[in-house]
């Protein structure tokens, strides 16, 4: 049974990670979000700074996301966090604090897909339900040669392999996305070591390197931004970003892109215009940044913006503070603003 080979394998070859052996489901759930798009190296040290800093649902439903994002500064996709958050507090409205162990109710919660229920009915209840994360994807893909999978042909054949150790469904979930972070990687699978190659029908039909397909991406935008480090009295002034959207809840120095038809100088000076009902003057270039999200590129230029009239009125921010250098670092900053922050303080401007 390729559930038993499976098996066999996750226990002598199981990854070590903090939250392995958990059953607790709020750890469960905080390790799964974290773990999603991030390397496994990266979420380690967040897992344990964040689980001290919240160490269970109500007291992450108490705290403001202001604090939950600077916990999470530097982890990126920061909707996580936020939905996090969000679904804290859900959970102490509606259940008491307590996880359902319902994946439909898990499912209802801010931020919880098919996976995330899963993971957590499956680990945290025992309940045979399948996680299907994207190292799972490639493996099962893969070993029914799959052409074209969905999420419902794979949720499908994962609950197959389910039926044949229905109380193993924890340990087979994570074999599975254990498997395919160490074995069947996505570039040059070891086959050779592989518990379960002999019974791969990509494997016995040629077509390991072609399940799944690989996704035709396309050129990948970039945009030049400028951003202004205006001063008053030692302090330095920045914005929050609204809550919903591309870096939300995150604290910035204020600026936008930069106009064709103008140089960068200009372009923070109409941007702090604009945005901040504030009018300033261009000094020197403080930072030059070049940044890569997931979907786009950006270079970001700062410049030394001394404050000519005007009091800031923000635009399209939800708060906005003059804030010291040491006060700075209580606020969480995407990772370019961090860069310029940085050069901020290593050069005192």
């Amino acid at each position: 049974m390729t559930s038993r080979a499976l098996l066999r394998w996750f226990r002598s070859r199981q990854r070590d990670v903090p939250w392995r052996g958990a059953t607790d489901p709020y750890r469960i759930w905080v390790a799964e979000v974290m773990a999603q798009q991030t390397r496994m190296e990266t979420v380690r040290g967040y897992y344990e700074r964040f689980l001290s800093r919240f160490p269970d649902v109500h007291s992450l439903a108490a705290s403001n996301l202001d604090d939950v994002l600077k916990c999470w500064e530097g982890l990126g996709y920061y909707a996580r966090a936020r939905n996090l958050h969000r679904a804290a507090r859900r959970l102490v409205t509606d259940h008491a604090g307590e996880f359902p162990a319902d994946p439909s109710a898990l499912r209802a919660l801010p931020g919880i897909g098919a996976y995330t229920a899963g993971a957590i009915a499956s680990i945290a209840f025992g309940l045979p339900e399948p996680a299907v994360d994207g190292n799972a994807r490639r493996v099962l893909s893969r070993l029914f040669d799959i052409e074209r999978p969905t999420s419902a042909s794979l949720e499908d054949v994962a609950r197959g392999l389910l039926s044949e150790e229905p109380q193993r469904a924890a340990e087979i979930n994570q074999a599975l996305m254990d498997l395919g972070g160490a074995v069947c990687t996505p570039r040059n699978p070891d086959c050779s070591a592989c518990p379960v190659s002999g019974s791969c029908a990509a494997l016995a039909h040629g077509t390991v390197d072609q399940r799944p397909p690989r996704r035709q991406r396309g050129p990948i935008p970039h945009h030049e931004v400028a951003v202004g480090v205006v001063q008053r009295n030692g302090r330095v002034l920045i914005a929050r970003r609204p809550e919903e959207g591309l870096l939300g809840g995150l604290w910035e120095f204020p600026g936008g892109k930069i106009e064709p038809d103008e140089t960068r100088a200009e372009a923070m000076v109409r941007e702090l215009r604009e945005e901040m009902a504030i009018v300033v003057a261009a000094g020197k270039l403080i930072e030059r940044v070049e940044h890569a999200y997931s979907h786009f590129r950006i270079t970001l230029y700062a410049f030394d913006a001394r404050l000519l009239r005007g009091t800031p009125r923000p635009r399209h921010a939800t708060a906005w503070t003059w804030a010291t250098l040491a006060e700075l670092s209580e606020y969480a900053f995407p990772a370019a603003n961090q860069r310029v922050l940085d050069a901020v303080r290593a050069n005192r401007v």
